[in-house]
């Protein structure tokens, strides 16, 4: 049996449902009919929900269960019996459980949950639906919502986001802030994508910023998607303003990288009353700074200094042989890359510049390019070396250890990236843009509670693990053929996805 929908002269849409076993299209049953779209939809729907009770189930003679009933029985069954439902009882619970259920939209929950376990095109949508859940939606129906998921819920999202990261923190005392680069797969730029900085290495495809804001651990506050040309430094300022004053957050203390270190931006966290610990281009600061640095002397592991910049920004420096001997590979990989070009007579004075490691090449009888050996002997210096410029009053050891958890945020993008691909974006208007991070707001919130949960109670998988074995939780549906009544059983599970229910079970 299948659904079909069949226009009318009179300008409605009749839902129908439809059997071919005999070898004819014949109609079972009309669901109804409309001219509105959403009805109509709704209509499709309910068609599929009813198909189950029209084929016919054998009965089961439960006093005589010799081989051949039950063999009889099982032959009865369909894959319209076997529903996937791992999805739901474990991401969906925690859907419920944050609080994203009062947004009263099944299609929400769908394109949240999809973005989890079954990436890809909101068409994949439709396909995953209809082959493990048995329901129909249209992608149509799909594209119809996003128009108007970001106007309408967007703001409702981060609340959400923000009261369950309080709830699990206790108190929001630091944040981190960082932005990334989300690229299309299109050549065409508009008011909203366009070509800049890419963080993802691709420089000729139009992308759009985003920057996120979330709480210790890597719990998400909220984000915010700027022009694809913009620069971050630039994104701060604002996005803080925003989420103080949405959320009437007691000033926390602002943890950011040195690529949102700029003089305007640390004078208006001055200005604006904000504690800080940012990261600092400390080869790039004063003549005099350098020298400060520098005759610390400092190359024992773990050891720090600090240094007073100016009233209320103190420098702190500290070492570490881990950072030593990444900064050594770095500058010799960096080293070998300009003698192949230079033996290869390709590179000309324009590639003299301060970018990277052409700061190492200068030019010889205003003709020939090459490599200034001793200024690269000279930069093992600052092997190990890394700044932080704060105008708290932690100690240099709380600052470092506060900063240090900026990777969480890098986590954070590592995850939406990869584990939730949130890249490459394949939509082109803005509100569909739009709509889509939100989606994979929500589902980065969601993978993040799970992790929470896992850590929590010691799990011997990780958030990626559990995601795969939910997979192939099935239910089984069947009538019992005296009350005629429904059942719906799970079928056998293993260990781990036993162990996995039973923490959803007792958290939510």
């Amino acid at each position: 049996m299948f659904v079909r929908k069949k226009s009318n002269k009179s300008g409605t849409v009749s839902v129908q449902i439809i059997d071919k076993s005999s070898g004819k299209y014949k109609v079972v049953k009309t669901v109804g009919s409309s001219k509105d779209l959403d009805e109509i939809e709704k209509l499709y729907q309910e068609a599929y929900k009813i198909i189950p009770t029209l084929q016919k189930q054998d009965t089961f003679n439960f006093l005589s269960n010799t081989d051949e009933n039950i063999l009889n029985f099982t032959k009865s069954l369909s894959n319209s019996n076997i529903t996937a439902v791992g999805a739901e009882l474990v991401f969906g619970r925690l859907f419920d459980s944050i609080g994203f259920n009062v947004i009263q939209d099944q299609l929400f929950k769908d394109l949240v949950l999809s973005r989890i376990i079954y990436q890809g095109s909101k068409l994949k949508l439709t396909d995953y639906l209809r082959r493990y859940e048995h329901r129909e939606i249209s992608v149509q129906r799909i594209y119809r919502f996003l128009d108007k998921l970001n106007s309408k819920y967007k703001d409702q999202v981060e609340e959400i986001a923000f009261l369950h990261t309080k709830k699990v923190l206790k108190n929001i005392t630091v944040v981190f802030y960082d932005m990334t680069t989300l690229y299309f797969e299109a050549q065409d730029e508009d008011d909203f994508r366009k070509i800049g900085f890419s963080k993802d290495g691709k420089f000729q495809d139009p992308q759009i910023m985003l920057g996120l804001l979330v709480g210790e651990k890597g719990y998400p506050i909220g984000y915010e998607l700027f022009k694809g040309n913009t620069f971050e430094g630039h994104t701060l300022i604002p996005v803080l303003e925003k989420f103080q004053e949405k959320f009437d957050l007691v000033k926390p203390i602002i943890i950011a990288d040195s690529g949102l270190l700029s003089k305007k931006n640390i004078e208006q966290l001055k200005v604006k009353d904000y504690q800080y610990i940012l990261g600092a281009r400390i080869k790039n600061d004063t003549d005099d700074i350098s020298k400060q640095i520098l005759d610390l002397n400092i190359c024992v592991d773990g050891q720090s200094a600090i240094i007073k910049k100016d009233d209320k920004d103190k420098l702190i420096i500290t070492y570490t042989d881990k950072r030593a001997k990444k900064d050594a590979y770095n500058r010799k990989k960096g080293l070998i890359r300009l003698e192949k070009k230079v033996k290869s007579g390709k590179l000309t004075k324009d590639k003299i510049n301060a970018r990277g490691y052409n700061k190492y090449l200068h030019l010889k009888n205003d003709v020939n390019v090459e490599i200034d050996y001793d200024k690269f002997n000279a930069d093992s210096k600052w092997d190990g070396l890394k700044g932080y410029i704060t105008n708290t009053n932690l100690s240099a050891d709380a600052v470092i250890s506060n900063y240090s958890n900026l990777w969480h945020i890098e986590k954070a993008f590592r995850m939406s990236k990869s584990d939730l691909q949130i890249r490459p974006i394949y939509h082109f208007a803005k509100r569909r843009i739009e709509a889509h991070i939100s989606i994979s707001f929500v589902a980065y919130t969601i993978y993040k509670e799970l992790e929470r949960l896992l850590y929590k109670h010691n799990a011997p998988f990780s958030v990626q693990t559990a995601r795969e074995i939910i997979q192939n939780i099935y239910q089984l549906e069947f009538t019992l053929p005296d009350s005629k009544a429904k059942e719906k059983i799970l079928l056998n599970m293993d260990e781990e996805q036993k162990f996995l229910l039973d923490i959803i079970a007792k958290e939510t």
